[in-house]
């Protein structure tokens, strides 16, 4: 029981918000519109436009939310899915943390998944700290 509290609710949710994250993605990569969008200040919304419209940057991202949920996901590597998805995370937080404070309640939902499924993990990327 308690490893599907500590591991598997994490894995799951923070599969889902990646997944339903390049879903979106892609879909303003296919409309120009998005099909959620959290409350944004008037800088996020400069920031994430300049991501969309540097031509390159918002598809690599979409990507990698769409890889790493996936693995999260379907459980197939989760600790690499994990690795892909943390530069992303960081870049989240930072971003409710310093442009969009009213999105920090989802940057915090972040971290604590995230901080679970790293220690779940541990194991798994203890050689790349000998």
């Amino acid at each position: 029981m308690q490893r599907i509290l500590l591991v598997t609710v994490p894995r799951v949710l923070l599969g889902l918000i990646f997944l339903v994250s390049a879903v979106d993605g892609f879909w303003w990569l296919a409309t120009g519109t998005t099909l959620i969008h959290p409350p944004t200040s008037e800088r996020g919304v400069v920031f994430e436009t300049a991501l969309q419209n540097s031509g390159f940057l918002w598809p690599f991202v979409k990507v990698v939310n769409l890889a790493g949920g996936l693995s999260l996901l379907l459980n197939v590597a989760p600790a690499f899915g994990l690795a892909l998805i943390a530069p992303v995370m960081a870049v989240i937080v930072l971003f409710h943390a310093t442009i969009n404070p009213q999105g920090l309640p989802v940057a915090a939902i972040l971290v604590v998944l995230g901080l679970l499924l790293v220690w779940a993990y541990r194991d798994r990327y203890a050689a790349m700290f000998r």
